[in-house]
């Protein structure tokens, strides 16, 4: 495990963003928390005992981003094996597949992610027989880009213990329901502990590098596995990425809260599913697909869910479903408020129960949210991905359903909390593409600000673990951090309607990096999670140690980067 210190580091030189000072240009840390905020000239009375400094060079410092759903284990083989996303069409999928396994050690199981037929000029999924064909006869498991539907070969359908009998199954085409969750488990059984510490590991490390200081890992018996979540808060526990916090999605009937409990969670919820995903034709909807003649896939009542809340709530820790269509985010309402009659409705709200994603919510909805206390887990790169006129929200839904999807700016309006992740790797680890997906909304109604966008994406992950006081640089604050190169500064909302004071630079408003679309975004140049740096880029900020920080000059200490500054900073 890295060595915790008490190093006192001064940051110098640059925009630190802080609610404490909207003009700070220097920061200093000692140990794992944030000391100090202010001017370079109130910094120069640290400098001389500072154990480091770091001259900025107009590098901007912001508080780490937490992605508040996520799932390192699937990211990590995404990263390092066959990633089919964005992959143009049906031949390109398969001529990837037939590369991949020729070039894979034979037996086992080779996994894949993140194919999408609806962009595919053949409008189709493989067949089995052209999938058996690509992979060569080996046993192959590929997870839609939603994961909540699967392509296996007939060498891993094999392996599988009564799939032909399961809801979902499919002799020919992809499998969803229980018949995907069978699968999906027969191939992540076959992952070695070495494969599973290899992925999880590049997971991680795609994370520090964006600037990630934390994670929330959604796991559970349908979506991995306890060997699995416990490898993955084991390895984060040695300190060198970011920090992990855990749900386990199991209901408390099933022993979910013993469970969550024992093994380290802070939750019983994350993918707790209520139902499945739009691109899947299984999250649960009032009202018939517009290109499917059946409502979707509902896999928990609004009684199961009024259980597990009730009995979270009476262990004192935090529930949480996976819900995207009208019909199961209305489940988990009618739940919540049932168990809130129950065991009484303020101790549901103080407890904040998490629903993922949340995607089809209308005002009525919305204002529940906020009766009840409810934390929205959305990912505003899902409107990036599939909203639009030509997306495939629209092709599911038809137009006016698809429009209504996301509806960020009247959470917000209603005071729902909001913490933003990627469900990596359902879309990318993307902290600053995840903000500008928020602020660029593809319904222009439902945009919001960069900064609340910001906002939840880094305090509003903590908020959702019950860390009030993290996710911002102020004194006292943990000092988990991230450093930008980064262009001009402004302060961006979302249209007119936004008051004009806002951006106005006398109104102390920081700024943060312009994303309007077609802008590069910022590159992360060091990520410190808890006083530990965890990612320094090559070219990142320069630092000096001991009595030669005391003297350096900026451009001296401007110099001191690579392998040589990663063993200053901790």
């Amino acid at each position: 495990m890295t060595e915790r210190t008490s190093r006192t580091v001064l940051l110098r030189g640059g925009a630190v963003y802080s609610p404490a000072d909207p003009f700070a240009t220097a920061m200093l840390v000692e140990g794992e928390q944030v000391a100090w905020v202010g001017s370079d000239g109130a910094a120069e009375a640290y400098a001389r005992t500072a154990d480091e400094i770091v001259e900025l060079d107009g590098a901007l410092v912001t508080p780490a981003f937490v992605d508040a759903h996520a799932h390192a284990t699937a990211t990590g083989l995404a990263l390092t094996g066959l990633d089919l996303t964005g992959t143009p069409s049906l031949a390109a999928a398969l001529a990837a597949v037939t590369a991949f396994t020729a070039r894979e050690q034979p037996g086992g199981v080779l996994i894949g992610h993140g194919w999408d037929e609806t962009g595919w000029p053949e409008g189709r999924p493989p067949t089995l027989a052209e999938l058996d064909a690509a992979a060569g006869g080996a046993a192959v498991y590929l997870s839609r880009t939603d994961v909540h539907s699967a392509l296996a070969t007939t060498a891993l359908r094999a392996l599988t213990d009564g799939l032909a009998e399961r809801p979902g199954f499919h002799p020919e085409g992809p499998l969803t329901r229980d018949a995907h969750h069978a699968v999906r488990a027969t191939a992540l059984a076959r992952l070695t502990p070495a494969q599973r510490r290899h992925a999880q590991r590049a997971a991680l490390a795609r994370a520090a590098e964006l600037g990630i200081g934390a994670l929330h890992e959604c796991a559970g018996p349908e979506i991995s596995s306890e060997q699995d979540l416990t490898a993955l808060l084991e390895l984060a526990a040695e300190g060198d990425g970011p920090e992990v916090f855990g749900y386990w999605g199991e209901l408390a009937e099933r022993g979910g809260v013993e469970t969550a409990r024992r093994l380290g969670a802070v939750g019983a919820g994350g993918d707790l599913f209520v139902d499945g995903a739009l691109g899947s034709h299984t999250a649960c909807l009032h009202h018939d697909y517009a290109d499917a003649a059946h409502t979707g896939a509902s896999y928990l009542s609004a009684a199961q869910v009024a259980d597990h809340v009730a009995a979270c709530t009476e262990a004192g820790l935090q529930a949480g479903f996976h819900a995207i269509g009208d019909a199961a985010v209305a489940a988990v309402l009618d739940g919540v408020r049932a168990a809130g009659d129950r065991v009484g409705a303020d101790r549901v709200r103080a407890l904040r129960h998490r629903v993922e994603h949340a995607e089809a919510l209308d005002d009525k909805t919305v204002a529940a949210f906020a009766e009840l206390g409810l934390t929205a887990s959305v990912q505003p790169a899902f409107d990036a991905a599939w909203g639009g006129p030509d997306g495939m929200y629209v092709q599911r839904l038809g137009a006016e359903r698809a429009a209504a999807l996301n509806p960020f700016a009247a959470l917000l309006r209603s005071g729902v909390p909001l913490a933003f992740g990627s469900d990596a790797p359902v879309t990318p680890l993307d902290p600053w593409g995840t903000v500008r997906a928020a602020a660029f909304h593809r319904t222009p109604e439902h945009r919001i600000s960069v900064r609340a966008a910001f906002t939840a994406h880094t305090r509003g992950g903590w908020r959702a673990v019950g860390r009030d006081q993290d996710g911002v640089l102020v004194p006292g604050a943990v000092a988990s951090y991230a450093i930008w190169a980064a262009t001009d500064l402004v302060v961006q909302a979302p249209d007119d309607r936004v008051a004009g004071w806002s951006t106005d630079p006398r109104s102390g408003t920081p700024g943060l990096p312009d994303l309007t679309p077609g802008h590069p975004l910022p590159t992360c140049l060091r990520t410190v999670v808890r006083g530990r740096t965890v990612h320094l880029a090559e070219a990142g900020c320069g630092a000096e140690t001991g009595a030669e920080a005391s003297t350096a000059t900026g451009a001296e200490a401007s110099t001191a980067t690579g392998a040589e500054a990663s063993t200053e900073t901790g």
